[in-house]
């Protein structure tokens, strides 16, 4: 069948969109050493595989005799919807397996009549698991495995227990048995993620996440169906026409293998208001919504990482490991289609084509917690990617705009579930009706916040009754914390609770010590514990300054758009002491082609968003830093820079005016509005700074908030300059004394430059509305190490 003109270029836009290849790039053809990685990329996007994609997702919560999860079966539904509006799989050929559909025999056979038995050499093989995991100790003697393994992992199916008059058995699926299943396999190309643990848990809740690690002892033996299901698979293997290998002691899988957590760490999964989720999941499948068609698989692992330190901090690093040069695969072997990323899918249209049903799975899970009614969403027309004409090399970026002007068609938020949402449909640009697709993607274009935003605290399940009563009264008047929940049943940001677990001889620890703030994997908040004998009431009203902090942070968590922002921005976190590397990477990612005129997009360096390995960045105590920001889009783009050290404490970025000569002053000079202009890299600080950006202790996760907008940021400067800071002028990094105040009105400044009048949206002076236009938010966070 031939395609028709439209069709035509909206593949065409896209395939040359997901690399950039616009006219600017390949005039850089003379120069090999930057065209032909970008253009090898490009062909492996081209040559990915045609054939079939197939999939076996299987999500557990319900498990009999033990505590419930929540969050596996959404983790299934995130993985199904991901495949097939992002990466082209069809509908029949996914297959799922919830609840009591996960038994082992059920897990086995499917994957054999649904994997093994159809796929064919060059086809796509996703296997995923969210649920329980064990440990199974195995017979001693045992040909299969070199050197036989005492302790094998397992996967708990919901039937992982089997009744019996004495010791229960266990039932557990083997991870001997799935890297068996994974090499009977034709083709190589085949994905696994692993959203479990097989750390043995004491209690599955861990501050205020669900830990994956199933509670019971260790199973003494595998079950002998189980033992006789393996046997079968060596005989086959053994018998096909692929070479014979036994099993070496780290079960290797074939493919790519995604976890969740490190071999002794905990996968965790976290509540939010609506929807639970594995953390792992939820961050991997929501930045492969947004990823382009450069991104590959090892970079969408360290964006997931990053959002995951956010709740567990160091506590669950996943792990990618696998085939070799994991540098340039891309998740799934497959390009994301269309290249630019999206935040959902129009999933329904209900209302006789009013009302619109939405997937919003490609926001952060915190900025969806807070997703307001009357946020605005437009449809992704692949028309809207193809390449404008490149602007001649004397014009003006206002003679020639950057940015095309797409037909698109907005939707206007109603309200809200979870991860599903129902929108108003509105006119398109010429002001004609246009019906959206099932299957349609959006991208997000106005997020409206609330203003009455605040932090939720949890009580640790380990205090007693009295502390709770007194700890409850006492939050009351604190003004930076709108709610208190008990941990374990609704969202929350952060637990109160006593500070040092003591080791007992029962399976239930205690805890003792001073009362202080932990995040949800229960890691203290740095300087938060106070000494043993401080009553409840007294330690809540000394951590009110540092509610303060963490509302800030809060916030300007809530700006994280890399993904959605249409300003071309990129950063890098680079040590330049002991030694000189880039650390960390970021950029905004639907600017990178199609949106940026040729002289700007010239001076961008040809690299990927991130960079690192799949585990948090770390930077050791004492080694001098510097930020290289490029600005690639038309216009200049003003910027702050802050957030927290490792201490907990709140610092700011400070450019300041020098004082007149001859004069001496005790106040400071007026600080600056920092800006860089169109095509250029600014460097901060800058190497002629009279100061150098260092490392402090202690040992710790650091996260700093670069943001950047066209417009001044008149109210934050003001801001700045009310609060006490380094004296002295030039550039300085120094403690930040009122983070709430400066983070409110970075958020007022750019509720500004949006320029969203309330008629406009229907909206109040209660929220705050933010056009993707007006602002770019890139996050660094990094470990701090001895």
């Amino acid at each position: 069948m031939g395609l028709n003109r439209r069709t035509f270029l909206q593949k065409a836009g896209w395939g040359l969109a997901a690399l950039g290849v616009s006219e600017t790039v390949l005039s850089l053809l003379g120069d090999k050493s930057l065209a032909v990685p970008l253009l090898e990329r490009y062909f492996q996007v081209l040559a990915q595989p045609g054939g079939r994609k197939l999939a076996l997702l299987v999500g557990i919560n319900e498990y009999p005799r033990t505590t419930a999860l929540a969050g596996c079966v959404t983790d299934v539904e995130l993985q199904r919807e991901l495949l097939i509006h992002r990466f082209g799989f069809q509908a029949n050929d996914i297959v799922t397996l919830t609840n009591s559909q996960a038994t082992r025999e059920t897990i086995e056979t499917t994957f054999i009549e649904h994997l093994t038995k159809q796929a064919e050499a060059g086809d796509v093989v996703v296997f995923h698991f969210s649920g329980y995991g064990s440990q199974v100790q195995m017979p001693q003697q045992d040909e299969t495995v070199a050197s036989a393994v005492r302790w094998q992992n397992s996967f708990v199916p919901v039937d992982g227990i089997l009744p019996t008059k004495g010791e229960p058995a266990a039932n557990d699926f083997l991870a001997e048995t799935l890297a068996l299943l994974l090499r009977s396999l034709k083709t190589d190309q085949v994905t696994t993620v692993l959203d479990t643990s097989h750390t043995q848990a004491v209690n599955i809740l861990k501050g205020s996440l669900k830990v994956r690690s199933s509670s019971r002892q260790p199973a003494l033996a595998p079950n002998p169906d189980e033992l006789a299901f393996r046997e079968q698979l060596v005989q086959r293997l053994k018998a096909s026409s692929k070479p014979w290998k036994s099993l070496d002691k780290s079960m290797q899988m074939p493919g790519l293998v995604l976890t969740a957590a490190g071999s002794s760490q905990p996968a965790t999964e976290a509540q939010w208001n609506g929807f639970s989720a594995g953390l792992f999941t939820y961050a991997l499948t929501q930045h492969l919504w947004q990823a382009t068609a450069a991104t590959s698989v090892q970079i969408s692992v360290s964006c997931a990482t990053g959002m995951i330190n956010q709740f567990a901090g160091n506590d669950q690093q996943p792990q990618l490991t696998g085939q070799k040069s994991q540098n340039s695969l891309l998740a799934y072997y497959l390009s994301p289609n269309p290249p630019l990323g999206a935040d959902g899918v129009v999933r329904g249209i209900e209302e006789n084509g009013k009302v619109a049903q939405l997937w919003l799975a490609g926001l952060p899970a915190p900025v969806l917690e807070h997703y307001s009614p009357n946020s605005v969403l437009e449809l992704l027309d692949g028309e809207s990617l193809i390449l404008p004409p490149s602007p001649p090399e004397n014009s003006s970026a206002t003679d020639n705009p950057a940015q095309p002007v797409p037909k698109s068609v907005q939707l206007q938020l109603r309200s809200k579930d979870g991860l599903t949402a129902k929108a108003r449909i509105l006119s398109g640009n010429g002001g004609e009706k246009v019906q959206p697709q099932v299957g349609q993607l959006v991208r997000e274009r106005i997020r409206v916040l609330p203003r009455n935003l605040g932090l939720t605290v949890a009580l640790d399940t380990h205090l007693e009754r009295i502390e709770r009563v007194d700890a409850t009264s006492a939050f009351a008047s604190i003004p930076s914390v709108s709610s208190v929940v008990v941990a374990g049943e609704q969202a929350t940001d952060y637990v109160f609770g006593r500070g040092k677990k003591q080791a007992t001889e029962t399976s239930e620890p205690k805890f003792k010590g001073g009362y202080g703030l932990f995040s949800l994997a229960r890691n203290p908040i740095p300087n938060s514990l106070g000494e043993e004998a401080e009553a409840v009431k007294s330690a809540v009203n000394r951590l009110n300054p540092k509610f303060k902090t963490l509302l800030a942070m809060k916030w300007l968590r809530l700006t994280a758009n890399e993904g959605s922002s249409r300003l071309g921005m990129r950063a890098s976190l680079e040590m330049i002491a002991p030694e000189t590397k880039t650390i960390i990477q970021r950029e905004t990612w639907r600017t990178s082609v199609g949106f940026a005129t040729n002289k700007t997009k010239k001076n961008a360096s040809n690299t990927s968003p991130s960079v690192g390995s799949a585990t948090m960045p770390k930077l050791p105590i004492g080694s001098r830093v510097q930020y290289r920001v490029e600005n690639y889009s038309d216009r200049p783009l003003y910027f702050m820079v802050l957030g927290l050290e490792s201490s907990g404490g709140a610092i700011a970025f400070y450019q300041q005016l020098p004082s007149p000569e001859g004069l001496e002053s005790e106040q400071n000079p007026p600080l600056i509005s920092g800006a860089i202009k169109p095509g250029e890299t600014l460097i901060l600080p800058q190497p002629s700074a009279s100061f150098n950006w260092m490392i402090p202790g202690p040992v710790g996760v650091a996260e700093i908030q670069l943001i950047c907008s066209p417009s001044p940021f008149k109210g934050a400067i003001a801001a700045l300059e009310a609060a006490m800071r380094p004296k002295g002028e030039g550039e300085r990094v120094g403690d930040l004394f009122n983070p709430l105040e400066v983070t409110r009105a970075i958020l007022q400044d750019l509720h500004q430059a949006s320029n969203i009048t309330p008629d406009k949206l229907g909206i109040g002076s209660d929220v705050y509305a933010l056009d993707v236009n007006a602002w770019a938010t890139l996050s660094f966070n990094y470990q701090v190490v001895s």
